[in-house]
C-alpha cells in the first residue's frame, strides 16, 4: 500500500520464487523492483534498506552488509564494494494501481500487512501536501517538454533505450478505445494501472515524476497523444 510506502520507503518480499527489493522515492514518484539475486556468482545478494541520501532528488538504497550506494532509479551500485564489483541489479515492472482493481484483476493476490510489528498506524496519506509547489529539492537541469512533475510511465526497450508515456494522456487515449503505440512498443491497461510490451514481448516499465525519468535518462523518447512514434 503507497501509504505504508511512503513511511518506510522499501518492502523485502519473495514474489513468484524470486527475492525482491522494492524501493519507494516519494520525492520522484516513483517506485522501482528489482531482482535482489541478479548480481555475480562471487557477489552476495544485497540486503537493501533506504539511506536517506539524494541524487537530483532521487533517494539512493544501500546494502546492509557492505554499505554499498544504490541508486534507486536504475539500480546501479554507486559506491563501495559492489560498485568494485560492478553490480546493476535486474530491474522488474511495476503496476501502480487501487487495491480495488488490483483485487478484481488478481483476487487470491497477497498484500503488505498494516499491521507488520512495529507497533504503529499509517495515516492514509502521510505525506499531506508536501509536494504540491515543486520538487522540496534541488532537481538539475529540466526537460520542459513536461512539466516536472507530469506523471509517466517510463519504459526501457529491449535494445537499452527509453520512452516516456504521460499517464493522464495514456488514460484518455485507452478510454477513446485507441491503441497507445510508440514505433514497436505498445502500453496496454493492466489491472487499473500499465504494462508495456514490445514485439509482445513484456518489457520493463515503471511510473515516475518526469523530472526523474528525463534526468536519469535524457535521451528518451516521448509518446504524445495522436502522434506516433518514430
Amino acid at each position: 500500500p503507497k501509504n505504508i510506502m511512503e513511511v518506510h520507503e522499501m518492502v523485502i518480499d519473495t514474489v513468484g520464487g524470486i527475492r525482491i527489493g522494492l524501493p519507494y522515492c516519494t520525492l520522484c514518484g516513483s517506485a522501482q523492483a528489482y531482482d535482489l539475486e541478479s548480481v555475480p556468482v562471487d557477489v552476495d545478494p544485497p540486503v537493501l534498506r533506504t539511506s536517506g541520501l539524494l541524487v537530483r532528488s532521487n533517494k539512493l538504497m544501500f546494502d546492509l552488509h557492505t554499505w554499498s550506494a544504490i541508486d534507486t532509479f536504475t539500480g546501479v551500485a554507486v559506491s563501495g564494494p559492489l560498485h568494485d564489483a560492478g553490480v546493476k541489479l535486474t530491474q522488474l515492472s511495476v503496476v501502480v494501481s487501487t487495491w480495488a482493481d488490483w483485487k478484481a484483476a488478481y483476487p487470491t493476490t497477497t498484500i503488505v500487512a498494516e499491521d507488520g510489528g512495529v507497533g504503529r498506524t499509517y495515516e492514509l496519506d502521510p505525506l499531506g501536501a508536501r509536494d504540491a509547489n515543486g520538487p522540496i529539492f534541488p532537481i538539475g537541469a529540466v526537460d520542459d517538454r513536461l512539466p516536472v512533475q507530469a506523471k509517466v510511465l517510463g519504459v526501457e526497450t529491449a535494445d537499452g533505450s527509453y520512452v516516456a508515456f504521460p499517464t493522464v494522456d495514456l488514460r484518455e487515449q485507452m478510454a477513446a478505445g485507441e491503441p497507445v503505440r510508440f514505433a514497436d512498443i505498445e502500453v496496454v491497461a493492466e489491472a487499473g494501472g500499465f504494462r508495456a510490451f514490445q514485439n509482445d514481448v513484456e518489457v520493463v516499465s515503471h511510473e515516475s515524476f518526469w523530472f526523474a525519468w528525463s534526468q536519469f535518462h535524457p535521451d528518451t523518447g516521448l509518446w504524445q497523444r495522436g502522434l506516433e512514434g518514430e
